[in-house]
């Protein structure tokens, strides 16, 4: 679990963030939406120890990020896995080899142990046969597979995504969306997802923060969504004619 207690963050006296508080939880997929500018990348850096805040403070499972020690931090950075918007896998490496670069970067492990713990990831993800593949030889949809294989093969307690179906057509993203749900269940690991993509939080929303002007504006389910009465969430969420209509029939439904 994340707690974040009442986080501010300024750049050159700009407030971006404007007291947050809220918390994710273990096991869930938890995602954090908003327009551009809502301050929804500064927040996610926060959560990930690359930006200080002003204020509040960030508790990774009872631990205060600020009152650890420096070799502290590090060992809890370790415990995190990170899914980059542009898959960001290195173009000269392998599958493989970039799937097993944090192993090589952070443990002590033999070249035996790391390849067996790839192998592992890289069949958890289905990708078994891309091994000696390069990203530029693979499709969008299968190097976001190897950035999650390569997020979870540290076996984090925490794992970040942001945008992971960016570029990605409806029906590659669906797949993506659900290997994280699958993967935070079944490890039970506190995942944090930065979208913008509405089939995701009617999908995989279990906890949605809707940040708006550096306020967290609401928060709740993919089921709560659908009958808020937020004047900002509904003008963000029902921009779209589709979603007018499905949140149209679920409350005919209910009555």
């Amino acid at each position: 679990m994340i707690e974040v207690d009442n986080l501010k963050k300024s750049f050159s006296g700009v407030e971006v963030l404007k007291g947050i508080t809220t918390c994710f939880d273990k096991g869930k997929t938890n995602l954090i939406i908003g327009q551009s500018g809502s301050g929804k990348t500064v927040f996610m850096k926060c959560l990930l120890g690359l930006i200080t805040p002003n204020e509040g403070t960030i508790c990774y499972n009872g631990k205060v990020y600020s009152e650890l020690s420096p070799a502290e931090q590090r060992d809890l950075r370790q415990e995190m896995g990170m899914v980059f918007q542009g898959s960001a896998l290195f173009d000269s490496m392998t599958v493989a080899q970039n799937v097993m670069f944090p192993l090589d970067m952070f443990t002590k492990q033999s070249q035996s142990e790391m390849m067996d713990r790839v192998d592992f990831v890289l069949e958890r993800v289905n990708l078994i046969d891309a091994h000696n593949k390069y990203p530029a030889e693979i499709s969008g949809g299968m190097q976001k597979r190897v950035a999650i294989a390569r997020a979870i093969v540290m076996n984090p307690k925490y794992l970040f995504c942001d945008e992971p179906n960016s570029g990605l057509d409806p029906k590659t993203a669906i797949l993506i969306d659900n290997l994280i749900q699958e993967i935070t269940r079944e490890y039970d690991i506190t995942t944090v997802i930065n979208t913008h993509d509405m089939n995701s939080v009617m999908e995989i929303g279990e906890k949605i923060v809707f940040l708006k002007d550096g306020y967290k504006a609401w928060e709740g389910t993919n089921k709560d969504i659908f009958k808020t009465d937020n004047e900002a969430v509904t003008n963000f969420v029902y921009s779209s004619e589709l979603f007018k209509k499905v949140r149209q029939m679920y409350l005919e439904e209910r009555n």
